[in-house]
């Protein structure tokens, strides 16, 4: 089992930077794949960005690619998302999820998810 809470979520404007944390706890936390995803309103939820709890090798989405980072600390067992550059469009739930081995952009590959935290960037 994992337990997943995110926060840091809230209102930014456009241009703006948000920091997102996920603190995870349960067992064998080294053999995990952790993933962001977002979900706006009526739209499917969307891989966002990835890394391995072991060996921190990261994963993102083009459309994410050279604003957002995604990282680990692992004495705290919490991975962060360093949001900067935010667009309206990034106006989404953004929920954080684990899986066993490996990173994945499918959400129905993980089975444990945090509650969501929202994100509402303003024009």
């Amino acid at each position: 089992q994992v337990q997943l809470v995110e926060s840091g979520g809230g209102l930014v404007q456009a241009g703006g930077s948000l920091r997102l944390s996920c603190a995870a706890s349960g067992r064998a936390l080294s053999m995990i794949g952790m993933g962001w995803f977002r979900q706006a309103p009526g739209k499917e939820r969307e891989f966002v960005a990835g890394i391995m709890w072991s060996g921190g090798m990261t994963y993102y989405a083009d459309s994410v690619k050279g604003r957002f980072s995604i990282s680990r600390d692992n004495a705290n067992n919490t991975v962060y998302l360093q949001m900067n550059g935010l667009k309206p469009e990034g106006t989404a739930a953004y929920y954080c999820a684990a899986r066993p081995f490996r990173v994945s952009m499918e959400a129905r590959e993980y089975g444990y998810w945090g509650q969501g935290t929202q994100v509402t960037v303003s024009s």
